[in-house]
């Protein structure tokens, strides 16, 4: 009788603690029975939801809302800047390097009446990735007293290393350690599909943040400390080696004009190449931004945020978007590239090359609005810069205002409008981020902007993933 006594009171406070964890689950903003009914309840079966239903479940959403009555098709530009051969970043996220070389590709080739000539990217992209290298193991040597949970510490850890970027990546490689063509060294299987190496990279310099933090927890001296760094990067090198291959410390290097034929042969060093055939003072580029979430016309340096230790941090002013067009109009104008970031996978029609905020319309076919303007969707992580081209036209109407834009992307020829993608104005306003431009396009009265103190902001902002 004593057995069955204690199985009821069991059975009769299992099921009121239940009965209390749906009830306090429910005060806490869970679903309940009576909200469920109201939820299903909403919706209402009818024909025409029925046979939405049966389309979406078994297409592409975007082949579905495609707006076929949108047939903005127009190729025609009124100013654009000419270009030879279109790059291809295959499988890795090195834009923002063949965005930041293209650029500077398009003034070779105009100065030295070149035919269609190309940087090695790969060259570029070793001294890259051992810069980055190098940078994260001294954050980690500068931030050994710090615990291991601090905001920085865990973000070094999280972004040990990585193939994106952007342009102050650009302007600190090749001033350091010059530039070679392609030919002289030419792409890997590693170089076009970076993930693998990128993930052993990583994996080894964690390992690596480890053993230098628990050095320093130890009050190991700097020399002690510095002397592992190298022997660290001296693991990180072969690793590079192995995969991209050795940069060379010099070449011999035929150049040919327009047409082919050879013009001269010489040695060069990669610097002793790049003041000849580059020969661009990289400070006079200056990085925009259109960042509706932050105070225009003040500067913002990216704390932690560029490619090599001893360079530059990201810096950039924040500006509105028709301070910004009216600068690139000048740009265009006088035959000069710029590098440009964007929002890409938004209202891209991957056929024709077209970014059109008409592309789609989702509204209608969802059945509901998607309402959201630029800071919004900053605010919220839906919208962000995501890829670097390198911009190369606008269309400009009666009144000198432009109507759509073009830039020269690098995912291959056969991508988009023969390599290349075309933008409306309006989807200018709604997705362009960055665009770096030469200071002599700058108005002086906003020229004496970047005079004033930058806003220092932390590494792990929103706004400030690296280009892909």
């Amino acid at each position: 009788m004593k057995i069955k006594s204690k199985v009821i009171f069991s059975i009769f406070f299992t099921l009121m603690a239940f009965t209390f964890s749906v009830h306090a689950q429910t005060n806490k903003g869970g679903i309940d029975a009576d909200m469920l009914k109201a939820i299903k309840q909403s919706y209402k079966e009818t024909p025409e939801t029925k046979a939405l239903q049966n389309a979406i479940i078994g297409n592409d959403i975007n082949k579905l809302a495609q707006n076929r009555s949108n047939t903005n098709n127009d190729t025609y530009f009124s100013n654009r800047v000419n270009s030879k051969g279109i790059t291809d970043q295959k499988s890795s996220g090195r834009c923002w390097l063949f965005t930041g070389m293209n650029v500077l590709r398009a003034k070779v080739i105009a100065k030295h009446h070149l035919g269609e000539f190309q940087f090695s990217l790969n060259y570029s992209f070793f001294w890259d990735q051992l810069e980055k290298s190098n940078l994260f193991l001294q954050a980690i040597i500068d931030t050994r007293s710090k615990p291991v949970d601090d905001k920085t510490v865990e973000w070094l850890f999280k972004n040990p290393i990585g193939d994106g970027g952007q342009f102050t990546g650009v302007l600190n490689l090749v001033t350091k350690y010059g530039a070679v063509p392609q030919d002289i060294m030419p792409e890997t299987n590693s170089s076009n599909n970076t993930s693998r190496m990128t993930y052993l990279l990583s994996l080894k310099l964690k390992e690596f943040g480890l053993q230098l933090r628990e050095m320093g927890g130890k009050n190991a001296k700097n020399e002690d400390l510095l002397k592992k760094k190298i022997e660290m990067l001296g693991v990180i090198y072969r690793i590079l080696v192995l995969n991209l291959g050795e940069p060379p410390a010099e070449f011999t290097w035929t150049q040919k004009d327009a047409s082919g034929k050879p013009v001269a042969t010489k040695k060069y060093s990669p610097l002793s190449f790049y003041n000849e055939f580059v020969d661009v003072d990289m400070s006079n580029y200056i990085m925009l931004m259109n960042d509706p979430t932050r105070d225009y016309n003040k500067v913002y340096e990216i704390e932690y945020d560029r490619h090599v230790y001893d360079g530059h941090n990201w810096k950039y002013l924040n500006l509105s978007i028709d301070d910004i067009k009216q600068m690139a109009i000048a740009s265009i104008k006088d035959s000069t590239m710029m590098y440009f970031s964007c929002d890409v996978g938004k209202f891209l029609n991957r056929e024709t090359g077209f970014l059109d905020i008409n592309n789609y319309d989702y509204a209608s076919l969802m059945g509901t609005t998607f309402n959201m303007d630029k800071k919004q969707r900053i605010q919220t992580f839906a919208s962000g810069s995501s890829h670097a081209m390198t911009l190369c036209a606008v269309d400009l109407d009666e009144n000198n205002k432009p109507k759509k834009w073009m830039v020269e992307n690098s995912w291959g020829a056969s991508y988009g409008h023969k390599g290349f993608l075309i933008m409306t104005d309006e989807w200018f306003n709604e997705y362009m981020f960055r665009l770096v431009v030469d200071k002599k396009y700058i108005p002086e009265n906003i020229q004496k902007l970047l005079e004033q103190k930058p806003v220092l902001l932390p590494p792990w902002d929103p706004m400030f993933a690296a280009e892909e």
